[in-house]
Protein backbone atom coordinates (compact mmCIF):
# COMPACT_ATOMS: atom_id res chain seq x y z
CA UNK A 1 0.00 0.00 0.00
CA UNK A 2 2.32 2.53 -1.22
CA UNK A 3 -0.52 4.85 -2.18
CA UNK A 4 -2.87 4.38 0.89
CA UNK A 5 -6.23 6.80 0.74
CA UNK A 6 -5.30 9.14 4.03
CA UNK A 7 -7.91 10.79 5.54
CA UNK A 8 -7.53 14.47 7.55
CA UNK A 9 -10.20 14.33 10.22
CA UNK A 10 -11.31 16.05 13.02
CA UNK A 11 -11.32 13.13 15.43
CA UNK A 12 -8.86 10.15 16.10
CA UNK A 13 -11.24 7.63 16.79
CA UNK A 14 -14.79 8.26 14.40
CA UNK A 15 -11.73 9.41 11.44
CA UNK A 16 -9.87 6.22 12.45
CA UNK A 17 -12.72 4.29 11.89
CA UNK A 18 -14.50 6.30 8.33
CA UNK A 19 -10.95 5.30 6.82
CA UNK A 20 -11.14 1.68 7.92
CA UNK A 21 -14.74 1.18 6.41
CA UNK A 22 -14.07 3.42 3.37
CA UNK A 23 -10.81 1.09 2.56
CA UNK A 24 -13.30 -2.11 2.76
CA UNK A 25 -15.78 -0.62 0.18
CA UNK A 26 -18.13 1.41 2.86
CA UNK A 27 -18.40 5.16 1.62
CA UNK A 28 -19.07 6.56 5.14
CA UNK A 29 -17.25 9.62 6.07
CA UNK A 30 -16.32 10.80 9.51
CA UNK A 31 -19.69 12.54 10.87
CA UNK A 32 -21.70 9.67 9.35
CA UNK A 33 -19.46 7.31 11.50
CA UNK A 34 -20.06 9.92 14.32
CA UNK A 35 -23.60 9.90 14.28
CA UNK A 36 -24.65 6.05 13.76
CA UNK A 37 -21.89 5.59 16.91
CA UNK A 38 -24.24 7.96 18.50
CA UNK A 39 -21.29 9.56 20.05
CA UNK A 40 -22.07 12.86 21.02
CA UNK A 41 -23.19 13.47 24.65
CA UNK A 42 -22.17 15.86 27.56
CA UNK A 43 -20.80 14.17 30.89
CA UNK A 44 -19.43 16.44 34.17
CA UNK A 45 -17.43 13.77 35.91
CA UNK A 46 -15.91 15.97 38.84
CA UNK A 47 -14.63 12.55 40.86
CA UNK A 48 -12.53 12.10 37.85
CA UNK A 49 -9.87 14.39 37.38
CA UNK A 50 -7.56 15.35 33.87
CA UNK A 51 -4.89 17.63 34.72
CA UNK A 52 -6.19 18.64 38.32
CA UNK A 53 -9.71 19.74 36.53
CA UNK A 54 -12.92 17.67 36.50
CA UNK A 55 -13.20 15.60 33.92
CA UNK A 56 -15.90 17.13 31.37
CA UNK A 57 -16.35 15.62 27.69
CA UNK A 58 -18.68 15.88 25.21
CA UNK A 59 -18.34 12.39 23.31
CA UNK A 60 -19.09 8.76 24.68
CA UNK A 61 -15.76 6.86 25.91
CA UNK A 62 -12.92 5.93 24.31
CA UNK A 63 -13.52 2.57 21.88
CA UNK A 64 -17.24 3.32 21.86
CA UNK A 65 -17.30 4.52 18.71
CA UNK A 66 -15.48 1.78 17.35
CA UNK A 67 -17.34 -0.74 18.85
CA UNK A 68 -20.71 0.80 18.06
CA UNK A 69 -20.22 1.57 14.61
CA UNK A 70 -19.70 -1.86 13.51
CA UNK A 71 -22.35 -3.32 16.50
CA UNK A 72 -24.65 -0.81 14.28
CA UNK A 73 -23.47 -2.58 10.37
CA UNK A 74 -23.19 -5.86 11.92
CA UNK A 75 -19.59 -6.12 11.17
CA UNK A 76 -17.29 -8.22 13.40
CA UNK A 77 -14.07 -6.57 14.38
CA UNK A 78 -10.79 -8.36 15.29
CA UNK A 79 -9.34 -7.22 18.56
CA UNK A 80 -6.27 -8.55 20.42
CA UNK A 81 -4.35 -7.13 23.31
CA UNK A 82 -0.52 -8.17 24.27
CA UNK A 83 1.08 -9.08 27.97
CA UNK A 84 3.80 -9.41 26.26
CA UNK A 85 5.40 -6.58 24.02
CA UNK A 86 7.32 -8.56 21.35
CA UNK A 87 3.83 -10.59 21.21
CA UNK A 88 2.23 -7.10 20.12
CA UNK A 89 5.04 -6.52 17.38
CA UNK A 90 5.68 -9.90 15.66
CA UNK A 91 1.29 -9.87 15.38
CA UNK A 92 1.26 -6.03 13.85
CA UNK A 93 4.13 -7.42 11.76
CA UNK A 94 1.92 -10.58 10.69
CA UNK A 95 -0.98 -8.59 10.02
CA UNK A 96 0.81 -6.07 8.00
CA UNK A 97 2.58 -8.62 5.92
CA UNK A 98 -0.77 -10.04 5.06
CA UNK A 99 -1.30 -6.99 3.79
CA UNK A 100 -4.37 -6.18 6.35
CA UNK A 101 -5.24 -2.87 7.32
CA UNK A 102 -4.52 -2.00 10.89
CA UNK A 103 -5.76 -0.01 13.80
CA UNK A 104 -3.88 0.77 17.32
CA UNK A 105 -4.81 2.51 20.43
CA UNK A 106 -1.61 4.63 21.32
CA UNK A 107 -0.26 6.98 24.36
CA UNK A 108 0.09 10.90 21.99
CA UNK A 109 2.86 11.39 24.04
CA UNK A 110 5.13 8.85 22.50
CA UNK A 111 4.64 9.34 18.53
CA UNK A 112 7.61 11.56 17.79
CA UNK A 113 5.67 12.72 14.85
CA UNK A 114 3.36 15.27 17.23
CA UNK A 115 5.09 18.82 17.91
CA UNK A 116 6.07 18.46 21.22
CA UNK A 117 3.58 21.42 22.49
CA UNK A 118 1.06 18.78 21.59
CA UNK A 119 2.27 16.15 23.53
CA UNK A 120 0.45 14.48 26.78
CA UNK A 121 -0.06 11.49 28.20
CA UNK A 122 -2.87 10.00 26.36
CA UNK A 123 -3.22 6.60 26.29
CA UNK A 124 -6.30 6.47 24.11
CA UNK A 125 -5.18 8.28 20.35
CA UNK A 126 -6.51 5.84 17.29
CA UNK A 127 -4.35 5.83 14.12
CA UNK A 128 -3.84 3.05 11.39
CA UNK A 129 -0.79 1.37 10.23
CA UNK A 130 -0.89 0.45 6.59
CA UNK A 131 2.78 -1.12 6.04
CA UNK A 132 6.50 -0.65 6.75
CA UNK A 133 9.67 0.20 5.25
CA UNK A 134 12.49 -0.65 6.72
CA UNK A 135 12.50 0.04 10.44
CA UNK A 136 9.54 2.48 10.28
CA UNK A 137 6.37 1.71 10.36
CA UNK A 138 3.42 3.68 7.63
CA UNK A 139 0.88 5.21 9.53
CA UNK A 140 -1.91 6.89 8.76
CA UNK A 141 -3.02 9.48 11.68
CA UNK A 142 -6.35 11.60 11.29
CA UNK A 143 -5.26 14.14 12.75
CA UNK A 144 -2.79 15.17 10.48
CA UNK A 145 -3.17 16.10 6.65
CA UNK A 146 -0.75 13.50 5.30
CA UNK A 147 0.54 9.96 6.45
CA UNK A 148 3.83 10.06 8.59
CA UNK A 149 6.40 7.24 9.50
CA UNK A 150 7.07 6.31 12.96
CA UNK A 151 10.19 4.10 14.01
CA UNK A 152 9.55 0.84 15.69
CA UNK A 153 11.03 1.52 18.95
CA UNK A 154 8.46 4.56 19.00
CA UNK A 155 5.64 2.76 17.97
CA UNK A 156 6.27 0.18 20.83
CA UNK A 157 6.58 3.03 23.33
CA UNK A 158 3.24 4.40 22.54
CA UNK A 159 1.21 1.03 22.07
CA UNK A 160 2.56 0.08 25.45
CA UNK A 161 2.00 2.93 27.37
CA UNK A 162 0.66 2.08 31.26
CA UNK A 163 -1.05 4.50 33.60
CA UNK A 164 -5.12 5.41 32.63
CA UNK A 165 -6.77 3.97 29.28
CA UNK A 166 -3.45 1.91 29.19
CA UNK A 167 -3.62 0.63 25.31
CA UNK A 168 -1.59 -3.09 26.54
CA UNK A 169 -0.92 -3.19 22.45
CA UNK A 170 -4.34 -3.28 21.35
CA UNK A 171 -4.97 -3.84 17.44
CA UNK A 172 -7.79 -3.97 15.58
CA UNK A 173 -8.50 -5.23 12.24
CA UNK A 174 -12.18 -5.63 10.05
CA UNK A 175 -12.76 -9.40 9.49
CA UNK A 176 -15.14 -11.08 7.60
CA UNK A 177 -16.31 -7.62 5.84
CA UNK A 178 -20.16 -7.48 4.84
CA UNK A 179 -21.33 -6.67 1.55
CA UNK A 180 -21.59 -2.87 1.81
CA UNK A 181 -24.38 -2.73 -0.62
CA UNK A 182 -26.85 -4.66 2.32
CA UNK A 183 -25.10 -2.09 4.52
CA UNK A 184 -26.86 0.54 2.80
CA UNK A 185 -29.78 -0.70 1.95
CA UNK A 186 -30.48 -0.46 5.89
CA UNK A 187 -28.68 2.54 6.12
CA UNK A 188 -32.08 4.89 6.78
CA UNK A 189 -32.94 2.38 9.73
CA UNK A 190 -29.48 2.42 11.08
CA UNK A 191 -29.74 6.32 11.22
CA UNK A 192 -33.04 6.47 13.00
CA UNK A 193 -32.25 4.30 15.21
CA UNK A 194 -28.98 5.51 16.73
CA UNK A 195 -30.54 9.13 16.56
CA UNK A 196 -33.31 7.91 19.09
CA UNK A 197 -30.46 6.64 21.24
CA UNK A 198 -28.31 9.89 21.07
CA UNK A 199 -31.62 11.33 22.13
CA UNK A 200 -32.16 9.27 25.12
CA UNK A 201 -28.74 9.80 26.04
CA UNK A 202 -28.72 13.28 26.25
CA UNK A 203 -32.24 13.58 27.85
CA UNK A 204 -30.68 11.24 30.77
CA UNK A 205 -32.29 11.42 33.98
CA UNK A 206 -29.60 12.30 35.60
CA UNK A 207 -27.48 15.36 37.17
CA UNK A 208 -24.22 14.66 35.09
CA UNK A 209 -24.66 13.88 31.38
CA UNK A 210 -26.64 15.43 29.11
CA UNK A 211 -28.98 18.54 29.33
CA UNK A 212 -28.80 17.96 32.83
CA UNK A 213 -25.01 17.97 32.90
CA UNK A 214 -24.69 20.90 31.00
CA UNK A 215 -27.19 22.67 33.71
CA UNK A 216 -24.94 21.37 36.47
CA UNK A 217 -21.74 23.04 34.67
CA UNK A 218 -23.69 25.74 34.90
CA UNK A 219 -24.48 26.07 38.25
CA UNK A 220 -20.58 25.08 39.25
CA UNK A 221 -19.47 28.29 37.26
CA UNK A 222 -21.80 30.44 38.64
CA UNK A 223 -20.52 29.16 42.53
CA UNK A 224 -16.79 29.78 40.84
CA UNK A 225 -16.46 33.24 42.69
CA UNK A 226 -17.84 32.21 46.12
CA UNK A 227 -16.04 28.96 46.21
CA UNK A 228 -12.70 29.47 44.07
CA UNK A 229 -9.58 32.08 43.67
CA UNK A 230 -9.04 33.67 40.57
CA UNK A 231 -6.31 31.37 39.71
CA UNK A 232 -8.89 28.22 39.96
CA UNK A 233 -11.49 30.17 38.22
CA UNK A 234 -9.27 30.64 35.19
CA UNK A 235 -8.23 27.38 35.60
CA UNK A 236 -11.66 25.83 35.43
CA UNK A 237 -13.05 27.72 32.04
CA UNK A 238 -9.56 27.39 30.51
CA UNK A 239 -10.10 23.68 30.81
CA UNK A 240 -13.63 23.67 29.53
CA UNK A 241 -12.81 25.63 26.34
CA UNK A 242 -9.79 23.53 25.99
CA UNK A 243 -11.94 20.24 26.36
CA UNK A 244 -14.26 21.50 24.13
CA UNK A 245 -12.63 23.28 21.29
CA UNK A 246 -8.95 21.86 21.17
CA UNK A 247 -8.78 18.13 21.34
CA UNK A 248 -10.22 17.20 17.88
CA UNK A 249 -13.61 17.95 19.02
CA UNK A 250 -14.29 19.17 15.02
CA UNK A 251 -15.30 22.79 17.46
CA UNK A 252 -18.48 23.46 19.44
CA UNK A 253 -17.96 19.69 21.21
CA UNK A 254 -18.52 18.08 18.29
CA UNK A 255 -21.57 19.85 17.87
CA UNK A 256 -20.61 21.13 14.03
CA UNK A 257 -19.67 17.34 12.80
CA UNK A 258 -23.20 15.98 14.46
CA UNK A 259 -24.77 18.98 12.57
CA UNK A 260 -23.49 17.56 9.31
CA UNK A 261 -24.29 14.22 10.11
CA UNK A 262 -28.23 14.82 10.28
CA UNK A 263 -28.24 17.05 6.95
CA UNK A 264 -26.65 13.84 5.55
CA UNK A 265 -29.05 12.00 7.44
CA UNK A 266 -31.91 14.17 6.01
CA UNK A 267 -31.31 12.84 2.24
CA UNK A 268 -30.50 9.38 3.25
CA UNK A 269 -33.87 9.08 5.21
CA UNK A 270 -35.78 11.19 3.22
CA UNK A 271 -36.44 13.08 6.54
CA UNK A 272 -37.22 16.94 6.05
CA UNK A 273 -37.13 17.45 10.25
CA UNK A 274 -33.33 15.95 10.34
CA UNK A 275 -32.66 19.01 8.16
CA UNK A 276 -34.27 21.52 10.04
CA UNK A 277 -32.35 19.36 13.02
CA UNK A 278 -28.93 20.43 11.51
CA UNK A 279 -29.71 24.13 10.92
CA UNK A 280 -30.52 24.34 14.75
CA UNK A 281 -28.30 22.34 16.17
CA UNK A 282 -25.26 24.29 14.03
CA UNK A 283 -26.87 27.32 15.67
CA UNK A 284 -26.56 25.67 18.76
CA UNK A 285 -22.95 25.02 17.97
CA UNK A 286 -22.19 28.33 17.16
CA UNK A 287 -23.83 29.48 20.74
CA UNK A 288 -21.49 27.01 22.51
CA UNK A 289 -18.39 28.56 20.60
CA UNK A 290 -19.48 32.19 21.65
CA UNK A 291 -19.72 30.29 25.47
CA UNK A 292 -16.07 29.45 24.86
CA UNK A 293 -15.00 32.92 24.19
CA UNK A 294 -17.03 34.23 27.21
CA UNK A 295 -14.82 31.91 29.23
CA UNK A 296 -11.59 33.35 27.49
CA UNK A 297 -12.91 37.35 28.05
CA UNK A 298 -13.47 36.25 31.39
CA UNK A 299 -10.12 34.23 32.05
CA UNK A 300 -8.53 37.72 30.57
CA UNK A 301 -10.55 40.50 32.28
CA UNK A 302 -11.77 38.76 34.92
CA UNK A 303 -15.72 41.14 35.60
CA UNK A 304 -17.49 40.60 38.54
CA UNK A 305 -20.85 39.32 36.57
CA UNK A 306 -18.40 37.18 34.94
CA UNK A 307 -19.28 33.80 36.06
CA UNK A 308 -22.93 34.28 36.47
CA UNK A 309 -23.62 35.56 32.75
CA UNK A 310 -21.50 32.77 31.54
CA UNK A 311 -23.56 29.94 33.68
CA UNK A 312 -26.66 31.62 32.43
CA UNK A 313 -25.69 31.50 28.93
CA UNK A 314 -25.03 27.95 29.27
CA UNK A 315 -28.27 27.11 30.60
CA UNK A 316 -29.51 28.79 27.39
CA UNK A 317 -27.74 26.22 25.48
CA UNK A 318 -28.80 23.24 27.49
CA UNK A 319 -32.62 24.91 26.89
CA UNK A 320 -32.13 24.50 22.74
CA UNK A 321 -30.36 21.44 22.98
CA UNK A 322 -33.04 20.15 25.21
CA UNK A 323 -35.79 21.10 22.68
CA UNK A 324 -33.99 19.83 19.91
CA UNK A 325 -33.35 16.01 21.54
CA UNK A 326 -36.63 15.83 21.99
CA UNK A 327 -38.13 16.66 19.13
CA UNK A 328 -35.22 14.50 17.21
CA UNK A 329 -36.52 11.79 19.54
CA UNK A 330 -39.93 11.77 18.40
CA UNK A 331 -38.89 12.45 14.63
CA UNK A 332 -36.39 9.39 14.96
CA UNK A 333 -39.44 7.04 16.00
CA UNK A 334 -41.15 7.40 13.03
CA UNK A 335 -39.88 4.16 10.85
CA UNK A 336 -39.88 5.27 6.73
CA UNK A 337 -38.00 2.53 5.07
CA UNK A 338 -39.11 3.41 1.36
CA UNK A 339 -38.24 6.79 1.49
CA UNK A 340 -34.39 5.75 1.27
CA UNK A 341 -32.63 7.65 -0.97
CA UNK A 342 -29.31 6.26 -2.16
CA UNK A 343 -25.97 8.29 -0.82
Amino acid sequence: MTDFPHQHTAHCESGVMSTLLQYHGYPLNEAMIFGIAHALTFVWLPVVKLNGMPLVSYRTAPRSIIKRTCRALGLKLSVQKFANPEEGKTALDNALASGKLVGLQTSVYWLPYFPEQMRFHFNAHNLLVYGRDGDDYLISDPVFESVQRCPSEDLQRARFAKGALAAKGMMYTLQVPRQPENAAAQLPDIIRRAIGKNARQMLAPVFFVGVKGIRTVAKNIEKLPEKHDEKYQKLFLGHLVRMQEEIGTGGAGFRYIYAYFLEQAAQICGEPAFQAASETMTAIGDEWRQFAAMCVKQCKKPAPEGCANIAAFLRGIADKEEALWRGLKQVASIRQPETFVKP
